[in-house]
């Protein structure tokens, strides 16, 4: 009797553990690293004096339905998401960003932060085989083409790009932050 007893326990126990993402770093690290990546971006407009008249012209939708089909996934869909749109941030900040009048040793230390982010969220997946999402990509495509290409990489395209990754960050904080732990 107490053999099955502990039986059944053992196997609630490796269902339990098998079916939730369970990451260290999400639950220790995640928290510090969004807000150090947060204030980063932050202190690069305060380095600015970027202006964004030509906004109105030059917008893409922000895509609300991908974070919200997200928000409705599995935790390991989720973080594979994030990771995507971490690693699509650093590919657009690659970009030509001599117009941009933020300094330099801070975007570095942002992009350092965001790749580090990526990095250990994307250990805490256990299978590999995440398609990436097409929809998300492309809409980083047409921030590229239609925010920084057609206005010329400049200052305040620059600008619309810092506020537009803003809400990314965000919204991918309130992604992950539904896989902590309560307090």
């Amino acid at each position: 009797m107490l053999t099955r007893v502990f039986c059944a326990l053992l196997l609630l126990c490796l269902y339990s553990s098998g079916s939730s993402l369970s990451c260290r770093w999400i639950d220790h690290k995640f928290r510090d690293y969004s807000e150090n990546s947060l204030d980063l971006l932050e202190m690069m407009v305060n380095n600015s004096t970027n202006t964004t008249e030509d906004a109105e012209e030059n917008t893409v939708a922000f895509p609300h339905h991908l974070y919200n089909q997200t928000s409705a996934a599995s935790a390991e869909d989720k973080v594979a998401f994030t990771v995507q749109v971490l690693r699509e941030v650093c590919a657009l900040f690659e970009e030509d960003d001599s117009s941009s009048s933020w300094q330099e040793r801070t975007l570095e230390n942002f992009l350092n932060v965001v790749n580090r982010q990526a990095d250990q969220l994307h250990s805490c997946i256990r299978s590999p085989a995440h398609k990436k999402n097409t929809k998300l990509h492309m809409y980083f495509k047409r921030l590229t083409n239609h925010i920084l290409k057609k206005m010329g990489h400049s200052a305040g395209a620059w600008e619309l790009i810092r506020q537009e990754i803003k809400a990314h960050l965000l919204r991918a904080d309130q992604l992950v932050s539904t896989l902590l732990p309560s307090s």
